[in-house]
């Protein structure tokens, strides 16, 4: 409590206080460089040595972010992608849900897919890098597709006992074995007719 106290006198002041600050400034590097060179190396050639050397930053800086480049390679190509892929909240379910993954399928089409494709493919047999994916990336969308199914509880458009878990993965599975196995493109339209599929199962049924 004191340290905070005192950190708000020094801001407080316009000065920086006592010791040696996290710098914003480095990080935001250590993530641009780690994608950048995740794209030109692929995931088995990464070093976090040179990530830290490109940053110009020291291998110590970078570990005392991230305890392992599993980590990193997760939360590089989250921040990246966290502010195109937040759900909307237009007041239909479908629009919410169909406009957000409209977006994951451009950022599945774009450069960022190939970094994606490495992750799933390197996180079979590397434990700590798909776990990374998953807290990182995949879970903080779950929360923010688990309220978008509540809005649509509340406003009548779904039924109150549908498991989100299986709703979520009955749309978004489709996108991932289209964007894996590549038997089909991944289109705006495959979306807008999976969406309605999936949801119309789960509207409440009319007396």
């Amino acid at each position: 409590m004191r340290q905070k106290l005192l950190a708000a006198e020094y801001r407080k002041n316009g000065k920086r206080p006592p010791g040696r600050p996290r710098s914003e400034q480095a990080r935001q590097a250590i993530l641009r460089t780690t994608l950048r060179i995740l794209g030109k190396n692929g995931f088995s050639d990464f070093k976090i040595e040179e990530v830290a050397a490109h940053a110009s930053v020291g291998k110590a800086t970078v570990y005392r972010w991230w305890p392992n480049k599993g980590a990193l390679i997760a939360d590089a190509f989250a921040s990246s992608t966290t502010r195109k892929l937040r759900f909307p909240d237009t007041g239909s379910v479908y629009a919410d849900m169909s406009q957000q993954m409209r977006q994951l399928i451009k950022v599945f089409r774009s450069r960022r897919g190939r970094i994606v494709s490495a992750i799933l493919a390197a996180g079979q047999s590397d434990k700590d890098l798909i776990e990374a994916f998953r807290e990182r990336f995949l879970w903080p969308r779950r929360r923010e597709a688990y309220a978008t199914l509540r809005r649509g509880i509340e406003r009548g458009e779904l039924r109150k006992d549908l498991d989100p878990d299986l709703l979520l993965d009955s749309l978004y599975g489709p996108i991932y074995m289209r964007f894996l196995i590549q038997h089909d493109r991944l289109t705006p339209e495959f979306v807008d007719r999976l969406c309605e599929l999936v949801l119309d199962g789960v509207r409440p049924q009319k007396n």
